[in-house]
C-alpha cells in the first residue's frame, strides 16, 4: 500500500501577508496588482477568507473586488516573500523523508509507502500540518488517499486547516451525487457536454458505457474522465533527489504547560527522538532550534550553533535546554518543537538567532 497526500497552503498569499501583518488577522484582505484597487487591468490573486465571503476570488478585477468589498485591505504582490515563504515550506516537506512533487507555490505531493500496512496516513498528514505552523506560521489542509486526483478533491473537504481522507471505500458515498464538475480535470465545457447526454453527476458519469464515452470524446478524454469518475488517477509521486538540511518534531499538548520541568522534560523528548532520526540517517547536527507557542498562538524560534558538528546526545539536548532558557516564558505554552540543522556539502550558511511569527 502507498499513500498519496496533497498538500494545500491555505489561502498562501493572503497568509504571507498576514504573518508580517498581524495586525490584519481577521480582516478582509485582498493581495494583487500594486495594491491599488483602482488600478486598472489588475486582478486579485489571493483573498482572505473573510473576504471570500463578501463574493471576492482569484481572477477577478480588482476594481469588482473593491465594490464587493469596500472595507477591504488591498496589498500588492510580492513574488519574492512568496518564492521564499515556499521554498521553506517545500524543504520542511522533503525534510520529512518521503519524496515531494511540488505543484506551484502552494500545494505538493507526498508519497508515503506503506508495505506493511502499519502506517497512519492521518497521523503523518497531522505531522505536516503541525511542523508547517510550528515552523513557518502558515496553515495547510492535507487531503489523502491512493493517487493524486483523489488527494486533490480530498483536500477540499479538509479546507481550511483539516485533514480528510478520500477512498475506495468512501469514494462513492462522498462523490457518487456531485456534479460532475466537482472532479479535477473536469471543466465547463466537459460539464455541458456530459449534461446534454444526460450525464450530471459523478456517478452518473462512472456507470455510462465506455463506449459511449469514447464515441463522443474519444478514446483519450473518454476513458479518462471514466477514470476520474470511479475515483482513479496517477499513483506516482515524482521528486528530485534531495537530502535533507534538517529534521524535526513539535508537539502540541492537550492542556496548556505552565510548570518549567514539565517542558524541559518535553523539550528533552523532542530534542532524542530528532537526534534518533538523525543518526539514523548518518547526518550530522550543526544547529539546535526550538520553537514555542503560547495560549495566545504567538510563535517564535530561536536556534544556536554548535560548536562543532556532532551527534553527542548530551551536547544536543543541553544546548536544546539552552535555546529553550532564552524565552520568557509569561504565558501557558501551547506548542513546544525541536529543530535539529544538519550539515551539509559546502560552506554552512549563516542563520538569524531568533525570527518571530504570528499564530
Amino acid at each position: 500500500m502507498s499513500w498519496v497526500l496533497h498538500v494545500d497552503l491555505d489561502q498562501f498569499l493572503a497568509s504571507v501577508e498576514l504573518r508580517r501583518r498581524p495586525d490584519l488577522v481577521g480582516s478582509p484582505v485582498i493581495v494583487g496588482g500594486n495594491g491599488d484597487p483602482a488600478e486598472p487591468r489588475k486582478v486579485v490573486t489571493c483573498a482572505s477568507y473573510e473576504a471570500r465571503e463578501f463574493g471576492v476570488h482569484a481572477g477577478m478585477p480588482l476594481r469588482a473586488a473593491a465594490r464587493k468589498c469596500p472595507d477591504a485591505v488591498f496589498l500588492p504582490s510580492d513574488s519574492a516573500a512568496y518564492d521564499e515563504a515556499s521554498e521553506q515550506v517545500m524543504g520542511l516537506l522533503r525534510d520529512l523523508g518521503h519524496p515531494v512533487e511540488v505543484w506551484g507555490w502552494d500545494e505538493a505531493y507526498v508519497g508515503l509507502d506503506d508495505p506493511d500496512g502499519t502506517v497512519d496516513p492521518v497521523e503523518f498528514a497531522e505531522r505536516i500540518r503541525t511542523v508547517v505552523a510550528a515552523e513557518t506560521g502558515l496553515s495547510c489542509s492535507v487531503g489523502i488517499s491512493d493517487n493524486k486526483q483523489r488527494a486533490k478533491v480530498a483536500t477540499g473537504f479538509g479546507k481550511p486547516g483539516g485533514v480528510y481522507a478520500l477512498t475506495d471505500e468512501n469514494w462513492m458515498a462522498v462523490m457518487g451525487d456531485r456534479g460532475v464538475d466537482s472532479l479535477w480535470g473536469v471543466g465547463p465545457k466537459t460539464t455541458k457536454r456530459l449534461a446534454g447526454m444526460g450525464i450530471t453527476t459523478v456517478a452518473d458519469l462512472a456507470n455510462t458505457d465506455p463506449a459511449v464515452l469514447t464515441d463522443a470524446f474519444g478514446p483519450s478524454t473518454g476513458l479518462g474522465i471514466l477514470l476520474l469518475a470511479k475515483g482513479g488517477g496517477d499513483e506516482t509521486v515524482r521528486s528530485e533527489p534531495w537530502v535533507p538540511r534538517s529534521r524535526s518534531h513539535v508537539t502540541t499538548f492537550p492542556t496548556d504547560l505552565t510548570d518549567r520541568d514539565e517542558m524541559d522534560s518535553a523539550i528533552r523528548a523532542l530534542a532524542r527522538q530528532t537526534l534518533t532520526e538523525v543518526v539514523a540517517q548518518e547526518r550530522i547536527v550543526t544547529r539546535v532550534a526550538v520553537t514555542v507557542r503560547t495560549k495566545t498562538f504567538f510563535t517564535r524560534t530561536k536556534i544556536r550553533k554548535l560548536p562543532a558538528p556532532t551527534t553527542d546526545e548530551a551536547t544536543v539536548v543541553e544546548t536544546a535546554l539552552a535555546v529553550f532558557d532564552q524565552f520568557e516564558l509569561d504565558r501557558p505554552v501551547r506548542l513546544l518543537g525541536v529543530r535539529l540543522e544538519l550539515a551539509m556539502t559546502g560552506s554552512d550558511s549563516a542563520h538569524p538567532e531568533s525570527v518571530g511569527l504570528p499564530g
